[in-house]
């Protein structure tokens, strides 16, 4: 007996367990160690306003802001309407962060970024990371009417304008290229050589680091901070990565190099806790 196949469309996760994956990769992203002038298990890199503690309680603090994203979007299509509530409900998370932090902006990019590839993947009947950064970014290409004007005098959007370089904004409009095309394939292909997943993730940081034009960098250091986050993260990658003994020298160099500086590539890290996001859904059951 011959039986008919019928096509199935299901959602690769439901909005609770997109809000759990976002936490858990922003989670991921504070603990990873050791990372280059950023917050990890070592210290605050060159924070003094953040550490470990803060950044837990911030990452858990979202859920709800993530959540509420996901709900939001599930079964929607990008919109000048989707748009705006998402930026509603953002604004709601960062007023909910800054609570759980005492007022310290841990995570405002990451609201932004990983709230739109919530959205994205509550929208697609698949795993596939280029579908939800495009839908992601479909959403992001809408203006947000009722953005407040303190977005336009923001440090990343002063540096936007100073430096001429996309930002935030513009990676995100852009379909997220630094997760999708870059944190992404160095991730795999650390795994492949081998590496252990902590040094395959700092493997995709360093790759993200020496490609992006990160404002966090720019804000704090100008163009010197910049080039010498670059540098030195390319140089860590020429040295076969992390897992080398030369590519763990490479990376504390690089360390010391932004501290000198007080700079620290916060775009970067909120990149690499996207491609961790974007890892995550591929390899749900």
């Amino acid at each position: 007996m011959k039986l008919a196949l019928r096509e199935v469309s299901y959602a690769i996760a439901s909005p609770s367990v997109i809000a759990a994956k976002a936490v858990d990769a922003l989670v991921a992203e504070a603990r990873l160690t050791p990372k280059p002038a950023l917050v990890d298990e070592n210290g605050s890199g060159a924070h003094r306003d953040l550490d470990l503690g803060t950044m837990l309680c911030s990452a858990n603090a979202l859920q709800p802001t993530f959540l509420a994203i996901a709900r939001a979007a599930s079964q929607a299509r990008p919109s000048q309407a989707l748009r705006e509530q998402l930026a509603r409900i953002g604004r709601e998370g960062e007023a909910a962060m800054m609570r759980a932090t005492g007022g310290s902006n841990a995570h405002r990019g990451a609201i932004w970024i990983i709230g739109l590839l919530c959205a994205g993947a509550a929208m697609h009947a698949s795993d596939d990371s280029a579908s939800i950064c495009l839908s992601a970014a479909d959403i992001a290409r809408f203006d947000d009417r009722y953005a407040p004007a303190s977005v336009g005098t923001s440090h990343g959007a002063r540096a936007v304008e100073r430096f001429h370089v996309k930002g935030a904004r513009g990676e995100a409009r852009d379909g997220f290229p630094h997760a999708l095309r870059i944190g992404l394939p160095a991730l795999d292909d650390a795994r492949a050589r081998g590496a252990n997943e902590s040094d395959a993730r700092l493997d995709a940081l360093m790759a993200i680091i020496a490609s992006l034009d990160d404002t966090c960098l720019l804000h704090r250091g100008g163009l010197q901070a910049l080039e010498a986050a670059q540098r030195g993260a390319r140089k860590v990658i020429d040295c076969g990565g992390v897992a080398s003994g030369t590519g763990r020298r490479a990376l504390k160099a690089l360390h010391e190099a932004l501290m000198k500086l007080n700079a620290s590539p916060g775009g970067a890290a909120d990149l690499l806790a996207a491609t961790l996001f974007l890892d995550s859904l591929r390899r749900l059951p």
